[in-house]
């Protein structure tokens, strides 16, 4: 047979008695695993080591080794089959120094037949196993980064008497290999490079918002849009206003409807940037080919319906902001795409091949627990870094609460100017506001609103509008039982429990969100009237008459919320003295 035919007729038998297969196949399929290590979010040795593991039930090798020279501040690493903690040195000594320092010194790949007879393996050869008995071959390539040799992968194995064709496969394999190995590791070291210098931007940053002067000593910060004045509220204005002026990476953090897109757009319009564009996409509401085409853009002709080129969101949004809301629900094969992206600030359309770069800031919101996503190996560790530089928790509305009336009065203000209305809200309905846990947020504040508004019959909001009197609160429904609604370690953990069943097996309506104390455990110490044997009507009289008949008072006393008291009051027939 011809050499120029033996390309296509060669078979490699991978195990004794095993089929034999074509080499084309197995160098194929070698990539595609390999590829799929390489993009998975763990820790660099630990996806070295599984390359390796992968090469060894592809390859007849004994041993395989990939070791990484030092760069600036990174130290060198060795890896082996079954690498662990500590286990570095056990396979550097594996290492023949002469012939790594001469594929370091020419990039070029080396094989040894037999490493006895070698004259680089002079010195090094029992490192390797060879003895009279043992005949031992020799493969080692270079892990480039560009021009520059940052490592070695080298193999080797017991010599099967095959022919000197079968090596040269075997180098063509692994150094297509080495060259995504190479890939990886220089994404690897230019993310640790990042993350460190970002780390001491975010740690420089929370520094400088910790020596703010107190509050009082300042002016009040007033952003368009953003309406409130509690301690909270306020303390996440001022850090808006230093945070907005770098061009930082933000990362808001917080539950569904605390208006992390409008503390989006704040941060925005309060930068240097104010001038360029705000562009904001959800990552959640695209599947991920979807997703890629409307970030990255396409060309003419990249997929069925493309029949023109367009910009994506990044293009779109250079020297400006863009903002990428619901960030944590993006795939990990997503991830990695958009890791480059924002590390290089450059990429192709979907079916390109032109390098784009652009000069983007990047806001990024989640009300997923990321670091428990990035320990069960859901969200990559170096783009969680990449992207909260800044973290900031916006607070719920529980912890605002003195934002309620201002925030209920500028939605009912909406209400009338798109109805043509003149409603307004009386002082028993703010009660019923006030009162309620809103695990919904702003967003729920503003549908709880709208929906009385609408449904109300006189010129204002009273007590006795509100879906929750007549126990028809669907928010009310949702959350009853559910003992969290936050992540953990994100906010605290709310309690929805339900009313204590009354005389007649009925239960009083809970508000969602907030805490309702058994007035059986309320201690004497604190003013509470004792249950003891006390029918639940003489126990509400009692409450009302300790309290001088004013309802918020009787409330406290037996740990309920005054719209509960209300319902008790109605539901046995008390009738309310006016003193």
């Amino acid at each position: 047979m011809a050499h120029a035919d033996v390309s296509e007729a060669v078979r490699l038998e991978a195990r004794p008695g095993a089929p034999l297969i074509p080499l084309s196949e197995i160098a194929l399929t070698g990539i595609y695993e390999i590829s799929k290590i390489l993009n998975a979010p763990n820790r660099l040795e630990a996806t070295l080591s599984n390359v390796l593991n992968v090469l060894s039930s592809f390859l007849q090798m004994r041993h395989g080794v990939i070791s990484l020279l030092a760069d600036d501040d990174i130290p060198d690493i060795t890896v082996g089959i079954g690498w662990n903690e500590g286990a570095d040195e056990r396979y550097r000594a594996r290492l023949p120094e002469t012939a790594i320092g001469q594929i370091v010194a020419t990039a070029v790949p080396l094989v040894a037949e037999n490493v006895a007879t070698h004259p680089l393996f002079a010195t090094d050869a029992a490192l390797l196993g060879a003895a009279d008995d043992v005949r031992v071959s020799f493969i080692g390539v270079p892990i480039r980064i560009g021009a520059k040799v940052v490592g070695t992968l080298t193999i080797d194995r017991v010599w099967d008497g095959r022919s000197v064709f079968r090596l040269d496969n075997d180098v063509r394999f692994l150094t297509m290999i080495a060259n995504l190995i190479g890939q990886t590791v220089q994404l690897y070291r230019v993310v640790s490079r990042d993350r460190d210098r970002l780390m001491a931007e975010s740690h420089r940053l929370q520094k400088e918002l910790l020596e703010l002067k107190p509050v009082k000593e300042r002016k009040k910060v007033h952003i368009k849009g953003i309406i409130g004045d509690s301690p909270a509220l306020r303390s996440l204005l001022d850090k808006i206003m230093i945070v907005a002026k770098s061009n930082s990476t933000v990362l808001l953090r917080g539950e569904s409807g605390t208006g992390k897109e409008l503390i989006a757009k704040a941060i925005h319009e309060l930068s240097p940037r104010a001038k360029g564009p705000f562009i904001k996409i959800n990552c959640a509401a695209l599947p991920e080919s979807v997703l890629e085409s409307e970030l990255f853009g396409h060309e003419k002709g990249a997929f069925t319906g493309a029949v023109n080129a367009r910009k994506g969101r990044f293009e779109l949004a250079d020297k400006g902001t863009l903002f990428l809301d619901e960030i944590g629900e993006i795939s990990p094969a997503f991830q990695a795409k958009l890791l480059r992206v924002l590390q290089e600030q450059e990429f192709e359309r979907v079916g390109g091949n032109h390098t784009i770069k652009v000069d983007v800031r990047l806001v990024t919101a989640t009300n997923r627990n990321l670091e428990e996503a990035v320990a069960r190996n859901e969200f990559r560790a170096d783009l969680y870094y990449r992207i909260s530089v800044v973290p900031m928790l916006l607070p719920p509305l529980r912890e605002r609460r003195g934002d309620i009336p201002p925030l209920a009065g500028e939605f009912l203000k909406r209400f009338n100017e798109e109805n043509g209305r003149a409603m307004s809200l009386d002082p028993s309905a703010l009660e019923v506001l006030m009162s309620c846990g809103f695990p919904g947020n702003v967003r729920e504040l503003e549908n709880c609103v709208q929906r009385t508004a609408t449904l109300a019959h006189g010129p204002s909001i009273m007590m006795d509008d509100f879906a929750c009197r007549r126990n028809e609160c669907l928010s009310a429904m949702l959350w009853r039982g559910h003992s969290e609604v936050a992540p953990p370690r994100l906010r605290p953990a709310v309690s929805f429990p339900v009313l204590p069943a009354a005389a007649d097996g009925t239960s009083a309506d809970t508000t969602p969100g907030q805490a309702v104390a058994d007035p059986a455990h309320a201690t004497a110490g604190s003013g509470a009237v004792s249950r003891g044997q006390m029918p639940d009507r003489d126990r509400f009289i009692a409450a009302m008459e300790k309290s001088g008949w004013v309802q918020a008072k009787a409330a406290r006393i037996l740990g309920l919320t005054p719209r509960q008291i209300g319902y008790a009051l109605k539901k046995h027939g008390i009738e309310v003295k006016h003193l």
